[in-house]
């Protein structure tokens, strides 16, 4: 397995498949880098080097007690283009990945990055404040860390079904796929799946999003439960100058895994030819 020490010596696990243009995957909370794994296995075998690595505390990474904030996240993810020597990469981060990615991009620039996807993704605020009154109160975010807290195993198979949308009317659940949550984030160190709460919810990415100077595709479901569209994804696009916005007619924050043949192709497209097709009219469905 591959570790890059990072610079406070941590441990830091990542995944480097095929060769070509390179793809760098973040991954979202709770889980880890094998939550990419079907868009790793689709590019890899068209030609792409894909990476993905676990963030520091969860997955095979180290449970470090420090470092759960946006701008940590982000040097670490430098740190690994750094060790791998990656130009012209696309970078997708898929919810408080899609975070990491537009906080290293905030910090570091666009000098080794060609294209970016923003999946489900947090930027540019999720809490609810004077200046963003569309975002989500303070006291959900509190019992959320409570419930972590409280019974973390109880609290993700239960948090993985709104995840899906496998609470919708006629939504096909998938058993598998709760499981495969469950085992994901429990890999991670309970106090990193708390502390980066705070990291995904307070972290304010306006200033970040404007740095954003390469093509970028912000892909969202309109039946997110977890990152609602119309504070994340919608104001995103408005600030990225020309963005391409993709909205997922009934789809949810997982649509990755719900949905996976509908999206890859959606991101093979975007990287080829930095566009995706029209958005569907019927709603889309769980497989």
């Amino acid at each position: 397995m591959s570790y890059l020490k990072l610079r406070d010596g941590a441990r830091l696990f990542y995944k480097d498949w095929g060769a070509g243009q390179p793809v760098v995957f973040s991954h979202g909370w709770p889980l880890c880098a094998d939550a990419w794994d079907n868009q790793m296995m689709f590019l890899a075998r068209r030609g792409y080097r894909v990476i993905a690595h676990d963030r520091r505390g969860h997955g095979r990474s180290q449970q470090t007690w420090r470092g759960h904030d946006m701008d940590t996240y982000a040097d670490d993810l430098a740190e690994l283009f750094d060790q791998l020597d990656l130009q012209d990469a696309v970078l997708v981060g898929h919810s408080t990945g899609g975070g990491e990615v537009t906080r290293y991009i905030g910090r570091r620039g666009t000098r080794r990055v060609s294209r970016v996807v923003l999946l489900s993704a947090v930027p540019p605020l999720m809490l609810k404040t004077d200046e963003n009154p569309g975002g989500l109160p303070l006291s959900l975010f509190d019992e959320l860390r409570a419930s972590v807290l409280r019974n973390r195993s109880q609290f993700l198979r239960e948090f993985a079904v709104p995840f899906f949308g496998f609470n919708r009317p006629g939504a096909q659940v998938s058993q598998a796929l709760i499981d495969a949550f469950w085992f994901l984030g429990m890999m991670a160190g309970v106090n990193a799946v708390h502390d980066c709460i705070r990291a995904f919810s307070e972290t304010d990415f306006h200033e970040d999003l404007k740095k954003i100077d390469v093509p970028t595709l912000i892909a969202h479901g309109d039946d997110d439960q977890i990152v609602p569209i119309a504070a994340s994804a919608e104001l995103s696009a408005k600030i990225i100058p020309g963005a391409v916005l993709k909205v997922y007619p009934g789809a949810p924050h997982g649509l990755a895994q719900t949905m996976p043949d509908t999206f890859n192709q959606d991101l093979l497209q975007f990287i080829e030819a930095g566009q995706v097709a029209p958005t569907a009219e019927a709603p889309a469905t769980v497989q």
